[in-house]
């Protein structure tokens, strides 16, 4: 039986952080191998046993020699955590939100440049990413369509990578933009949310969601509503598992998890 996969995990405290511990404590494949944590702890608990605990990636990585570094933290600090675990040839995970199209393309340079391995996922559910396949399915044949997604109130952006990744996959599947009507009055500035090439997304911010999503297709006399949701967040975990795996075997950038389930 293969040595199981070290891994480095980026944020142990967080919500998605810590639900990404238990799911690789819990994976016999895997074995967490050390955490990014700015708190001042030398070690991590992890049920009986502890491992390294450190705010600094690279002198964790320089002491563990992990497979690959999971990051659920800040944009900002994701891409510098790319930085330095791809520059060390390891694989790298981050569905860290509000990466931009430019840390986008640091993060492939540097995974095609070292040969190793990189995923970014808006999503890591299996069924939001398989929503999302629907609908560019459905921008074929509908003219107009509005996106609305449902966070927790303590989400810092919006509207969601989710959202927006799939209103461009819809619109890179019409192979042009939607349909829309200019309102000739907004009594409510905002009102009609941002847009994406016609398609209009809303963000709602509440307590009691955790990640909902709504794509609604309208044509003539009939309306198509593709919804997902995230009742809770062990949801992603088993896209997570999917996307660590995948990157220690593949080299290069792969974003999103599409290409791994085949849509």
């Amino acid at each position: 039986m293969p040595d199981p996969i070290g891994v480095v995990v980026c944020g142990p405290h967080g919500r998605m952080g810590s639900e990404t511990v238990l799911a690789v404590e819990h994976d016999a494949a895997l074995q967490l191998a050390g955490v990014v944590s700015r708190r001042a702890e030398a070690t991590f608990g992890v049920g009986a046993r502890s491992v390294p605990a450190s705010n600094d990636l690279a002198s964790l990585l320089d002491a563990t020699h992990p497979a690959c570094v999971v990051d659920f933290t800040t944009a900002e600090a994701a891409l510098q955590h790319g930085r330095i675990a791809l520059g060390r040839g390891v694989a790298f995970v981050t569905g860290t939100t509000g990466l931009g199209l430019e840390d986008l393309v640091v993060l492939r340079e540097l995974a095609d440049g070292h040969r190793v391995g990189c995923l970014v996922a808006p999503n890591f559910a299996i069924g939001a990413v398989l929503a999302t396949h629907f609908a560019t399915l459905a921008a074929k044949h509908f003219a107009w369509a509005e996106v609305i997604e449902l966070h927790h109130e303590r989400k810092a952006d919006a509207p969601s990578g989710t959202a927006l990744a799939t209103a461009r996959a819809m619109v890179a599947a019409r192979g042009a933009p939607f349909e829309e009507t200019e309102v000739t009055k907004q009594t409510l500035p905002g009102t009609r949310g941002g847009e994406v090439d016609g398609v209009h997304v809303h963000s709602v911010r509440l307590p009691g969601f955790v990640a909902h999503q709504e794509i609604l297709f309208g044509g003539q006399g009939e309306v198509l509503t593709i919804r997902h949701d995230s009742t809770h967040r062990n949801s992603f975990m088993p896209g997570v598992l999917l996307a660590i795996k995948h990157a220690v075997a593949q080299p290069g950038f792969v974003f999103g998890l599409g290409p791994l389930l085949g849509v």
